[in-house]
């Protein structure tokens, strides 16, 4: 099975991640405008207030510079996984974003936790697990990609600065880890190009008659020895 068959092209993909990153803005935009506050939307651990944020703080952030800082590695990765792994990714995205936002609100500090980058991180993992483990050409593409990008997101799984919520990162990363491992043979892996070449005519090339027919006189010579 090709791969055209198993999900959509890399650019219709990379359209759809960068329309829901768009619409992350667009959010922001109208919080910033009409002076919402968007922090009941967040995660509150432990408080029944904070559950309504396993679904929705991954589309709250605190400032622009919070949505700044997430939009780039949202599209890249978010690419990488929906166009490399997409029958996995229907599964794993929102495994992803419903179980690191219930890890945060069972064991996080306690405080509001907002923004995708939790669902960033599990992306990332998804790609780098599944991607090692499935070892075929596509799959290390896109690994050695995301690595190269976005290889030093690695160390926001450890304790930050007192703002920023490193659990996020870090359920994330485990979800996604879980996820590739386990969901990495849901998309078939690409058979070898194979080239039929039974169409070929028996008829020598130009320029083998010579030698064949050299060839053929040479054995008859043999022959009447």
């Amino acid at each position: 099975m090709s791969r055209a068959e198993e999900g959509p092209g890399l650019k219709v993909v990379a359209l759809g991640v960068a329309a829901f990153v768009a619409g992350l803005w667009l959010l922001h935009g109208l919080v910033v405008v009409l002076g919402l506050d968007a922090s009941a939307l967040g995660i509150r651990p432990r408080a029944v207030s904070g559950l309504a944020g396993i679904v929705a703080a991954p589309l709250i952030h605190g400032s622009w510079l919070h949505l700044f800082s997430n939009t780039l590695p949202l599209i890249v990765l978010g690419s990488a996984m929906l166009y490399g792994f997409p029958r996995a990714a229907r599964a794993a995205l929102p495994l992803i974003w419903l179980g690191s936002g219930l890890l945060v609100w069972l064991l996080a500090r306690d405080g509001v936790h907002v923004g995708a980058s939790g669902v960033a991180f599990g992306m990332m993992f998804f790609v780098l697990s599944a991607g090692i483990l499935r070892r075929d050409r596509a799959s290390v593409a896109l690994v050695l990609l995301v690595f190269f990008l976005h290889g030093s997101m690695v160390w926001g799984v450890l304790p930050q600065a007192p703002g920023v919520s490193w659990e996020s990162h870090l359920f994330g990363a485990v979800l996604g880890l879980v996820c590739g491992i386990a969901l990495r043979h849901r998309d078939p892996i690409a058979a070898p190009a194979v080239f039929d070449n039974s169409d070929l005519p028996d008829e020598p090339l130009p320029g083998q008659e010579d030698e064949m027919d050299g060839s053929d006189q040479w054995r008859d010579d043999e022959s009447e020895k």
